[in-house]
């Protein structure tokens, strides 16, 4: 019988590290950059094409390489940190396995220039597919400069599971940005396609935060200090007022590198517990100083998991030291049991005379029996709801309902009713004949009588779900009407907003947004949907909360694109709890909710609808 068993060639086993090591074009940006930081460079350069697919080129001013080191360092587990297995537990520095540019070479066409500062010339190499095309002396500058061009050229099939350029831009960023937060004194520039997207001068990490997310942030963060015997703690965490519905801007470092973990993540929630509601997460940015010896970076080919020695006690000095500086910069509630909190509001410098005692305001002819009259005024940003929501572009026609309305139902006989094309659930009860004037409980539920007891509907739900289902026709259709603004405004986006933004951007106007490009980073909105209806909608803000909902129903529900964005919008726009609504607001509300698809379930597939029987009510009487 003949042996089976062989050894793979070089080349097939660098690429299925590469499958580890090199999962996308932003994985090749992480290893690079961590390559240049443990060069000892000060000034980093990324250069991406085609959102890495295309080219992929770092350029540092470290230390570089020798003639033999630069062939070197293409080898397979060839590294300059690690002589034997103890140094395994004594790593300070970025990479160590020594698979990174061996892996990549595997799946690319390589070219590097690197000399040393106390040589007048350097070397430059090609690779393809593992494969040395050659390899000579070149004038370059002192650093290493690394190109990588069509990264999966000879593995089809993994290039083909690559997402769209937006979507890879974005991972790219992330990686930038996690790099750059952890070594906030090194220099860094990011351009794509020609475009600059980052220019980061060396600073320190507080500044740094505010050069990646926006100049707003530097009122956000609040500082986080704790030196003990097992770590040090430093960085900033972010006022719990300004909390976003995504995890996007949280980020662990221990020893300078990016980890991902959830029971550290945990400690800081705790933190924020009686400060943030359930679907809200805090920004932080938070560096781990411990020793290496207490750690095992090496768990993950990525080197994104750590295991600690005594990870309950760290969990309990994270979890302290923000509540801490909650605590100290008046965030949490405090307690002062000296102060006699009546008076805290007073200004003690001014004499009796000069305080103004309250006064009260009232209309003598108020007669709360003359019988109700339409509110002329109202607060809500909703006052137009009726105008809106009953006609307009893209509203639902009497034609298209499937339940007829409130007052069709209520007409028919008993017997006519049992042929209406009810739900099974709702096809037990009656309306009852000639409906009366509706109710509105606590300003969140409507009350309506049917004949079989009394119907209550959420307000908020049945006017999301009414919105949902209508802007799914308008992305559907591409036919969503738009008001013109009468002052455009501007939208400065974080890159990875922006990069979203932009890929979304023809499914945005479907809804009936008018946004176009308008420089860096920022959009200028010219219009929004008339289903919005009038009042005071900060375009702004409306369309910020648009796609951080996007990128929320995303990440929970793993939704398609079209259904995500018509569900963040509907959220986003959907009149809420607590809005004062008139009789003829809410007829339209409910007549429109009965002329949806799914009137029964809202778009997060709770109630909608909830009856109460006769029988019900007589048991609670004792009847």
């Amino acid at each position: 019988m003949s042996d089976i068993i062989q050894l793979l060639p070089d080349s097939v086993a660098n690429q299925i590290a590469a499958g580890e090591v090199v999962q996308r074009p932003a994985s090749a940006v992480k290893e690079l950059l961590e390559n240049a930081i443990d060069a000892g460079a000060n000034k980093i350069q990324l250069i991406v094409k085609d959102a890495g697919k295309g080219l992929i080129q770092v350029i540092d001013n470290g230390s570089g390489m020798s003639v033999t080191d630069a062939r070197m360092c293409f080898e397979r587990h060839a590294t300059s940190k690690v002589r034997k297995a103890e140094d395994l537990f004594a790593i300070r520095t970025m990479g160590f396995r020594g698979e990174a540019m061996a892996s990549i070479a595997a799946i690319a066409q390589v070219e590097m220039k690197t000399r040393k500062h106390d040589e007048e010339l350097g070397t430059v190499i090609e690779i393809e597919g593992s494969v040395f095309l050659k390899q000579e002396p070149v004038a370059t500058s002192a650093g290493t400069s690394i190109s990588i061009k069509n990264l999966f050229y000879n593995t089809p099939a993994r290039r083909n599971f690559l997402k769209s350029n937006p979507a890879e831009m974005r991972h790219i960023i992330d990686e930038f940005q996690r790099v750059s937060l952890a070594h906030p004194a090194i220099a860094f520039t990011l351009h794509h396609d020609g475009v600059e997207i980052y220019h980061l001068p060396s600073s320190v990490l507080k500044q740094r935060i505010v050069h990646l997310f926006g100049n707003n942030y530097n009122q956000r963060l609040i500082p986080v200090e704790e030196e003990t015997s097992i770590i040090n703690l430093k960085g900033y965490i972010g006022k719990p007022e300004f909390a976003k519905k995504t995890r996007g801007e949280q980020f662990f470092f221990v020893n300078n590198r990016f980890i991902k973990d959830p029971y550290l993540n945990h400690a800081v929630s705790k933190a924020y517990e009686d400060l943030l509601a359930d679907d809200h997460f805090p920004l932080y940015v938070l560096f781990i100083d411990i020793d290496p010896a207490n750690i095992d970076v090496n768990v993950h080919p990525t080197k994104t998991e750590i295991k600690y020695l005594d990870e309950k006690s760290i969990y309990a000095i994270l979890h302290s030291a923000v509540k801490r500086s909650l605590g100290r910069f008046n965030i949490s509630p405090t307690i002062d049991f000296d102060q006699e909190t009546g008076f805290s509001g007073m200004i003690t410098h001014k004499s009796p005379e000069e305080i103004v005692p309250p006064s009260i305001s009232f209309n003598p002819d108020f007669n709360p029996f003359a019988g109700d009259k339409p509110a002329t005024t109202r607060e809500s940003a909703y006052a137009s709801f009726p105008k809106s929501y009953g006609g307009g572009a893209g509203s639902m026609s009497p034609s298209t309902k499937n339940w007829g309305s409130l007052y069709e139902i209520a007409n028919h006989t008993p017997a006519e009713q049992s042929t209406l094309d009810l739900p099974a659930h709702e096809s037990e009860h009656q309306f009852s004949p000639v409906q009366k004037q509706l109710m509105q409980l606590h300003n969140r539920y409507i009350i309506s009588q049917i004949k079989s007891g009394l119907m209550l509907i959420d307000q908020q739900a049945a006017h999301e779900r009414i919105l949902y289902e209508r802007f799914t026709v308008h992305l559907e259709d591409r036919k969503g009407a738009s008001q013109q603004s009468l002052f455009p405004q501007t939208v400065t986006l974080s890159p990875n907003d922006y990069e979203l933004a932009k890929s979304l951007l023809e499914d945005i106007k479907s809804l009936g947004f008018e946004v176009r490009e308008f420089g860096k980073n920022t959009l200028v909105i010219e219009g929004i949907p008339v289903d919005l209806g009038g009042g005071n909608i900060n375009e702004t803000q409306l369309f910020e909360h648009l796609i951080e909902g996007f990128k929320n129903s995303q990440q929970e529900l793993k939704l398609d694109k079209r259904d995500a964005l018509a569900r963040s919008m509907a959220r986003n726009s959907a009149i809420k709890n607590g809005t004062v609504l008139g009789q003829e607001e809410m007829n339209t509300l409910i007549e429109q909710l009965f002329a949806c698809k799914t009137p029964n379930f809202s778009i997060s597939g709770k109630p909608v609808i909830q009856t109460i029987g006769l029988a019900e009510l007589d048991k609670k009487f004792d009847k």
